[in-house]
């Protein structure tokens, strides 16, 4: 490892003084500022900081580049680096690389991302736990693990031990879960990939697994299907289950019907995005580095984003080239891509990425030294260290890389093209081919200059349907190859790049736009002149919402002539939206079916795998959903996600164990004491009403119109409700507080249009009523007819005060009753008779007429 020598090494930095210098390289951007010092510049384990802007950081990186370049022919220059990363304008080491390049005060790996397995596929417990302590050792150096769980039998197998039978995998899925969640990586958690295969008689059980609250919550899962499986989903066939997986004998086989378990699948998907898909006939088939499975580069499962499948102990680095820096005349008529630059630098970003893999090298040497100079005994230290002689061992053989994109969404709209489109899609296209023929061009003159990965063997590798579209594509290429070899196993991918695009101020990955005008908050004085209040939070804090544009917009703007300083209103806005290369070409409103297409025309020209979600509103079908996977397969996709709008917050069910039901359980009331999945936004009523004097309001969540939930209590000021008596209706949107819990918001619309807000409902009134309110809200869940509720609140022998509220929560629901409702045996008053009906809310007599409505 190299330790930072120059003169100015020994300088700190505040915070403060980090973050103003930054906010200033931001232009103003407090986020990508924020981001930039809390995750990437340097600093101690005390917490100093040795950078003071994301250049510092850049020097940083260019120098550790061109010392690996001067040991190789025609290297780059400390300067020709920097001036291809700086800014985040052309070339983005991500992650990993950014952090851990000439850092020295980590001893971490710069590898992002890392898949384990045991040898043979055992699935004893001392195989299952060595995978659990590589895991825990992989994520204490920053990596995020993938590992696959097929070979666990399934449950109710014989086992030669005291249990006699087999648990199944899903009590290790919680194991490995909870190790991920025990790891620290300086403030962030570990990152995990579960995955099985479809054909385990125990996918149906993966499945459900994350479905249960507060399971396997420190992991994403995927299942691996074949294309036989889907297959059989196509024909409504039988499918055949089988341990162990792809055995012709195997010891145990279960015949199930395709189509239920995926319609399993899609619903889970649907309800809470996961499990992703992986479709692993197409992962394999297309795979260069499985030609090369026999000498341990099988793929056995992927990362956790799922754009990297690998073998056990491969590891892969990633790097973003940033396309919208290669638009010349942005947002013009006049608007074109610079192809020759682009091809330029997408060589320079492979030789660095070959660069990286070297530092890689000299990281996991550090590791190694460190293990053995730790004080304990070698058997403790036996698994860590083979772990990590592994990695090296592949790293070595493979040379792995990671190129990807980011800023695919603002290229498009800076050239005109509307993402999602045909030619929007064509474009991408040939973008992607060029990306994949230049890198791998790259990697061939690397094999010239610096010798090729030592296991290279074109024969291996000839009949590749990959390396046959590159043949294809270009010939002269090809015969390179076959002369010289390739310096890189594997090359491509396209990841999400997170707080990459937030610094570089770009969409993210091969992501559309999400939005391109959305709203912050500040604070404000009330008492002040000329402050509009848009939004008054739980403690009665004032807040004003300002307009925000992604840089792209805005760029868009001043590019075309619009005042980026004005307060538009928001028809206004949504009329700019029009006017702009971003309408319909957000992440909300690209259409689905072009979206999967164009991941799967672009997937013929990555040889790894590609992330991205399709996201969807939360009004759609489940039958969407699998139409949409099913399309995915048959367009050469390797995997997909999709995200429907709330589904996260909507994921999880009762557990059979009871939990104490206090002031701080609040997830306890709404979401675990009743079994029912609550959206995340509900369409509300505001009901007021009056009883002895006293002013009363309710906020009813509805579901079809009917009611769902209720928050109610005393209306007046000590509690905060701050209602216009106008508003009768809005939305009660579920959010999580900082400590986890749940919040329930009530948003409506002003009379200028604007969204206000009132936090927190079920912090603002008594807890006494709220109490009730929540019994009252678990019968309405569980579908007890809304004359059934009226009659159990009324019948409730309560001390006076909660009388009175409860006479007019009776109230404000007996509106919901439906009209003509029988009431059964009640009966009038003046006439005696039990002909009675619920109408406008009211207890009507049809015989007499008489009517009673409170």
């Amino acid at each position: 490892m190299k330790v930072i020598e120059t003169k100015e090494s020994n300088v700190t930095y505040t915070q403060e003084e980090a973050f103003e210098a930054s906010l200033e390289y931001f232009k103003g951007d407090d986020l990508a500022a924020r981001v930039w010092v809390n995750k990437y510049a340097l600093k101690d384990s005390s917490g100093n900081l040795y950078e003071k802007t994301p250049d510092d950081m850049h020097r940083r990186i260019a120098s550790e580049i061109a010392r690996i370049e001067s040991k190789y022919p025609n290297p780059l220059s400390e300067s020709d680096v920097f001036e291809l990363i700086k800014n985040f304008k052309y070339i983005i080491p991500q992650g990993s690389p950014m952090t851990g390049i000439g850092n020295p005060f980590q001893i971490a790996s710069l590898s992002n991302c890392f898949v384990i397995g045991n040898d043979g596929e055992s699935d004893s417990y001392g195989g299952i736990m060595k995978i659990d302590q590589e895991q825990i050792q992989l994520m204490k150096r920053r990596g995020g693990v993938g590992h696959d769980l097929s070979h666990i039998r399934p449950k109710g197998s014989p086992v030669k031990n005291s249990a006699l039978t087999s648990t199944g995998l899903v009590p290790f899925m919680e194991r490995y879960s909870n190790s991920t969640r025990e790891v620290a990586q300086d403030g962030r958690r570990g990152a995990l990939m579960l995955s099985v295969s479809i054909e385990h008689p125990d996918a149906e059980r993966f499945i459900d697994a994350k479905m249960e609250q507060g399971k396997v919550t420190g992991a994403n899962v995927s299942v691996r299907i074949t294309d036989a499986f889907m297959q059989a989903v196509e024909k409504d066939s039988d499918f055949v289950q089988r341990y162990p997986i792809g055995a012709e004998k195997p010891i145990f086989s279960n015949k199930i019907k395709a189509k239920e378990l995926w319609d399993k699948i899609v619903h889970n998907a649907w309800r809470s995005a996961e499990p992703g898909i992986l479709f692993w006939d197409t992962i394999i088939n297309e795979s260069v580095p499985d030609c090369y499975a026999d000498l341990g580069y099988k793929t056995v499962s992927t990362n956790p984003c799922g754009e990297i499948p690998l073998c056990p102990y491969d590891s892969c680095r990633l790097l973003a080239i940033n396309l919208y820096s290669y638009v010349e005349n942005p947002y013009t008529k006049a608007a074109s891509f610079n192809f020759e630059l682009f091809k330029k630098h997408i060589g320079f970003a492979q030789r660095i990425m070959d660069d990286i893999i070297d530092l890689e090298l000299e990281k996991v040497n550090d590791i190694l030294a460190k293990i053995d100079s730790d004080p304990e005994e070698d058997e403790t230290k036996r698994v860590e260290k083979n772990l990590w002689l592994n990695i090296r061992r592949k790293a070595e053989e493979g040379r792995r890389t990671g190129i990807g994109i980011t800023a695919e969404g603002d290229m498009l709209a800076a050239l005109g093209l509307r993402y999602g489109s045909d030619e929007g899609i064509s474009f991408s296209v040939d973008i992607h081919k060029l990306i994949a023929i230049e890198a791998y061009r790259s990697s061939v003159t690397a094999a010239k200059e610096r010798g090729a990965f030592p296991i290279f063997d074109a024969e291996r590798e000839k009949n590749n349907p990959f390396i046959k579209r590159l043949a294809e594509a270009d010939s002269k290429l090809y015969y390179e190859m076959l002369e010289y070899g390739r310096r890189n196993i594997a090359l491509l991918t396209i990841a999400p790049t997170g707080t990459t695009s937030l610094m570089s101020q770009t969409t993210s990955g091969i992501e559309p736009v999400f939005m391109p005008v959305y709203k912050r908050r500040r604070k404000v004085n009330p008492n002040d002149k000329n402050v509009r209040i848009d939004f008054v939070d739980e403690v009665g804090d004032s807040w004003e919402e300002y307009v925000v544009f992604h840089h792209g917009f805005k760029t868009w703007m001043e590019t075309n002539g619009f005042d980026i300083e004005r307060n538009y209103s928001n028809e206004e806005l949504d009329e700019l939206v029009k006017q702009s290369p971003y309408y319909k070409a957000t992440s909300n409103d690209v259409d689905y079916l072009k979206k999967v297409h164009m991941q799967g025309a672009i997937q013929k020209w990555v040889d790894h795998s590609i992330s991205v979600t399709i996201n969807m509103p939360n009004d759609v079908s489940e039958e969407l959903v699998g139409a949409l996977y099913m399309e995915a397969w048959k367009s050469g996709c390797k995997g997909v996600t999709v995200y429907r709008d709330g589904s996260r917050s909507g994921v999880l069910i009762a557990n059979d164990d009871k939990k104490d039901d206090d002031e701080n359980n609040k997830e306890t009331v709404l979401d675990t004491l009743f079994p029912t999945v609550r959206p995340q936004v509900l369409e509300a009523d505001v009901v007021r009403f009056q009883n002895n004097k006293e002013k009363w309001i309710a906020f009813i969540g509805l579901i079809d119109g009917k009611p769902y939930e209720i928050f109610t209590g005393l209306s007046d000021d000590e509690v905060g409700i701050l209602l216009p008596r106008w508003v009768n209706d809005g939305l009660i949107i579920k959010s999580k507080d900082e400590d986890g819990t749940s919040r329930y918001d009530f948003q409506y619309k002003n009379q200028r249009g604007y969204k206000t807000t009132i936090e927190g409902l079920s912090y603002k009134f008594n807890p006494e009523y709220w109490n009730y309110a929540k019994l009252i809200s678990g019968t309405l869940r569980h579908g007890m007819p809304i004359e059934k509720v009226v009659d159990l609140i009324s019948s409730l022998q309560l001390d006076e005060h909660i009388n009175t509220w409860k006479n007019g929560v009776a109230r404000a629901l007996k509106r919901y009753i439906p009209e003509g409702t029988v009431v059964g045996t009640s009966k009038c008053s003046n006439c005696n008779s039990t002909n009675l009906q619920y109408q406008e809310g009211c207890l009507t007599c049809k015989d007499c007429g008489s009517s009673k409505c409170g």
